[in-house]
């Protein structure tokens, strides 16, 4: 059996995220599966990815890998799967990796970025890639509540999985807010991230640039452990995958 990780591409905006459902065959690691399966000729080629991304969420550097028995070079391979992927998927690079490489339990750092179209003018070309806010944030103000998720810190308040047993601690190494124009970028750099925790970090930090809460009442959500009390969940559509890190 060989080992390859592969790196893809995708646009999430039609897809139901990425994990394999059996109530439909629209997800990404469906999609990766399926062709698979097609040219080894078995019933089932298992992808594993270094994560889930919910319906809606694109990426530009989502990592999996796959073990399969084939005489073909890796070009081949990767020739072949992009042959039958719809153009909104597409796998960028592949490698052949030692047997015990995980695309998930190896990884060590993800970067996510986030982007809001902070204007009243809508945004025609990049509307399936940012999330349109007409009120004028404090971008300032943002930067201050950002400084408070820096670290290592619990984020039970900040995921929408109340009934997972595992740990809710994670460290993020950065956070970089960028103005350009009528565009915001939120970058989010850290070890791991809990389900939802970037959209529901940035919509917190939405509304401290709206001025609804204070970058100050950041503290007390991350010791309150609370989801109720901290911000809306920020749509799927602004953000992005951008990297993982090994």
């Amino acid at each position: 059996m060989r080992n390859f990780k592969i790196i893809v591409q995708y646009e999430g905006t039609r897809y139901q995220g990425w994990q394999r459902q059996d109530s439909t065959g629209n997800t990404i690691q469906g999609k990766l599966e399926a062709i698979l399966a097609k040219m080894t000729g078995l019933d089932f080629v298992q992808v594993d990815g270094s994560g889930r991304t919910d319906s809606g969420v694109h990426a530009l550097g989502q990592t999996a890998n796959f073990k399969i028995d084939t005489d073909w070079s890796k070009e081949q391979v990767m020739d072949y799967i992009n042959q039958y992927l719809p153009e909104d998927i597409g796998v960028i690079s592949i490698s052949e990796m030692p047997e015990r490489f995980h695309s998930r339990l190896n990884a060590k750092g993800k970067t996510y970025r986030y982007r809001i179209w902070n204007s009243s003018l809508p945004c025609v070309f990049e509307r399936r890639y940012v999330y349109e806010m007409p009120e004028q944030l404090d971008v300032d103000a943002m930067r201050a509540a950002a400084a408070y998720f820096v670290g290592k810190h619990d984020f039970k308040a900040f995921t929408s999985n109340k009934k997972s047993k595992k740990s809710t601690i994670r460290t993020i190494d950065a956070i970089d807010i960028e103005r350009n124009g009528s565009e915001l970028t939120l970058t989010y750099s850290g070890d791991g991230f809990l389900y939802h925790m970037v959209r529901i970090l940035t919509g917190t930090l939405i509304e401290v640039g709206k001025g609804e809460r204070s970058p100050e009442s950041v503290q007390k959500l991350l010791e309150s452990g609370t989801r109720e009390q901290s911000g809306a969940l920020a749509p799927a559509k602004g953000l992005c995958l951008v990297e993982v890190r090994y």
